[in-house]
């Protein structure tokens, strides 16, 4: 397999207007000749998708909930970042770029990560004409707030639900194109299989959740724009829909996968309460601007937090990084919690959680101004904890939220298959081995509003077409393969369920595979995943028809896929010896339990390609230069 990252040349700053410049174009007649398939209506495939149909293109997007406003991508609360530099604080474009640069630990391309930060300033302009609710100031002017990995206020929100205010603005963009005709909307399919046609992505094959139909579609390109793959880990922040089937059945294809290990744990999340939790709950790392993090200075402490003297608590984060305080990025706050909680000094009935304190803003703001601010979020706390942030702290504690990791992709957001496009979380693109908080949202939304309309453009003006329809061979194909899996899935009838499987391998993943990692560990999971995967192949039981509604096939064949996904993670994780953003090898850290990076060995990008279920991956490499910024020790102090 060649990489071929397609970086343009010259100057960083120059690099997308110059390339964009050189991409070929389709005039506005031709464009209604060809047909893009979009898969995932969240932020990116909503965007890609309203703004492929506004171009003029035939778009076919398919979600498998009922309605795009279902997509996770409501559940990113904190905001959205751009370099305006409004708060007057030395914000630019350059300042964005080395911010996420450092934050991803140096395992990003230069050249994308640039791209992300200039285009950022046109998102926030694009979602204020769609009427997104931005807080500002008093005077009027759009408001700002600070993220992690920061030192100036470039964080644009919505109280704390931006994430669902944005997807209001791509889907009122969508529906406008659907009802236009240029967007035909598929609701209630998964994607089960991308198909190739002489090499080139040029359909999928879907089931129809509702009346379990198989499907195949045809076009011209396929984009996928499904999410990530914490889920992987069983107990994540992400909704329990959330899977890696369709990027997954891609690489077995042959797309590569970039960088599977570096998952984001982050560090403001609801603490687990009992085995009976199928799911974790996020907290906005927007709340660390306001409320301080502690815990008590004496070892197993089970007073109340209120009873608890100023001089007897560790702020440990001020403490340590003075420069960053209780902002500094989500993998290093995330470690240092655990770090905490291990040596005793954890709080709540686990022990397995620090405080997250709003009492000095309440004092300095009043309630009213962090009610303003964070009013759903506290609520929501109060709903799961029955306790009331208001007048007492919350309780925090780290889990498996974002993947940075994901399919490679070129500076183009093509991946390895020709045809086939990947953007937002799918793709491993933009953050490195970390992201800083309030990236997420920007990426999707530059990736479908102002990258993606522009690169397939160029895709599609010079690739040949044979003609492809569903009738033919390839597609025949690839959905009697899909059939045959469905049906052995139902045949199987064995004892123990799907979600059973799929938490056993949560509970590998998380000890062996989780925030610390080390040799002899991974080597462990490595054993154990595939017993496990050839256990659910002779034990599942799948319950009711293949053609019907059925959620438990549908959670069975993610279960599958994240059987062989877990031995890719440990296997990229084994191999790249050194810790480095999300991926945390106990073996390399500094005296003060810092991630120590290994740049002369370990600084490419690793695109991992499929070899065959249950065999070793084969190991491709993209070399990372950095001109601009130069790797150093990450300091947050």
């Amino acid at each position: 397999m060649t990489l071929e990252s397609k970086t343009p040349g010259g100057p960083i700053e120059k690099k997308w207007q110059t390339h964009r410049f050189n991409l070929k174009l389709v005039n506005p007649a031709n464009k209604r000749k060809y047909t893009v398939i979009v898969v995932g209506t969240g932020l990116a495939g909503a965007s890609a998708a309203a703004s492929l149909g506004e171009l003029g293109y035939n778009v076919l997007t398919f979600s498998y909930h009922e309605s795009p406003r279902r997509a996770h991508s409501i559940a990113a609360q904190g905001g959205i970042n751009a370099p305006k530099n409004y708060a007057n604080d030395g914000d630019s474009v350059y300042r964005l770029f080395y911010d996420t640069v450092k934050g991803g630990d140096y395992r990003a391309r230069e050249a994308n990560v640039y791209r992300l930060a200039e285009v950022s300033g046109s998102i926030i302009d694009q979602c204020v004409a769609q009427g997104v609710p931005f807080a500002r100031d008093y005077s009027g002017y759009l408001d700002n707030r600070s993220f992690g990995g920061a030192q100036v206020s470039r964080t644009f929100y919505a109280r704390g639900q931006t994430g669902q205010q944005l997807l209001l603005g791509a889907y009122s963009a969508l529906s406008r194109q659907i009802q236009a005709g240029t967007v035909k909307f598929f609701q209630r399919r998964e994607m089960l299989d991308v198909v190739l046609v002489d090499g080139q992505a040029r359909g999928i094959v879907v089931r129809d959740l509702v009346t379990g139909a198989i499907e195949t579609y045809a076009a011209n390109g396929v984009v996928l724009a499904t999410g990530g793959y914490g889920n992987l880990f069983y107990l994540s922040t992400m909704a329990k829909a959330s899977n890696a089937t369709a990027i997954w059945r891609a690489h077995k294809k042959g797309a590569a996968f970039g960088n599977p290990c570096f998952t984001q744990i982050h560090p403001t999340c609801i603490p687990q309460s009992g085995e009976y939790q199928s799911k974790l709950t996020l907290m906005s790392e927007s709340l660390r601007n306001d409320g301080r993090i502690w815990v008590p200075k004496k070892k197993g402490d089970t007073r109340r937090p209120e009873s608890i003297p100023e001089e007897e608590r560790d702020y440990y984060l001020e403490r340590i990084y003075p420069s960053f305080g209780n902002l500094v990025p989500r993998d290093v706050a995330s470690r240092r919690a655990k770090e905490m909680c291990d040596n005793g000094f954890g709080v709540g009935p686990t022990g397995r959680a620090v405080y997250l304190d709003f009492a000095d803003a309440i004092n300095r703001l009043g309630k009213h101004v962090i009610e303003e601010r964070y009013g759903n979020l506290f609520d929501m706390y109060h709903e799961i904890s029955a306790e009331d942030p208001y007048k007492v702290p919350m309780r925090i504690y780290p889990a498996v939220h974002y993947t940075m990791g994901g399919l490679w992709v070129d500076y183009n957001l093509m991946s390895t298959i020709p045809g086939l496009f990947v953007v937002g979380e799918a793709n491993f693109s933009d953050h490195g081995a970390n992201r800083l908080g309030a990236s997420a949202l920007m990426q999707g939304l530059a990736d479908g509003y102002f990258i993606l309309p522009y690169t397939i453009g160029d895709y599609l003006a010079t690739a040949k077409f044979p003609p492809a329809k569903a009738e033919d061979p390839s597609f025949k194909q690839a959905q009697g393969e899909v059939e045959a899996m469905v049906k052995k899935l139902i045949s199987i009838q064995g004892k123990r369920t799907a979600e059973e499987f799929h938490k056993e391998l949560g509970r590998i993943m998380w000890e062996y595979v989780g925030m610390g990692r080390n040799k002899e560990g991974l080597q462990k999971a490595l054993t154990m995943i595939p017993r496990l995967r050839e256990e659910f192949w002779q034990d599942l039981k799948v319950v009711g028809s293949a053609n019907d509604l059925n959620a438990e096939l549908e959670k069975a064949g993610r279960v599958a896929d994240f059987l062989e996904l877990g031995e890719l993670v440990a296997h990229d994780a084994l191999h790249r010896e050194e810790s480095c953003g999300g991926h945390f090898r106990e073996e390399h850290q500094t005296e003060e339990g810092e991630a120590k990076r290994n740049d002369k060995e370990f600084s490419y990008v690793a695109a991992w390609e499929f070899a065959g279920v249950g065999k070793h991956p084969i190991l491709n490499k993209e070399p990372l230069t950095f001109e601009y910024v130069k790797p150093s020790e990450r300091s947050y102090k």
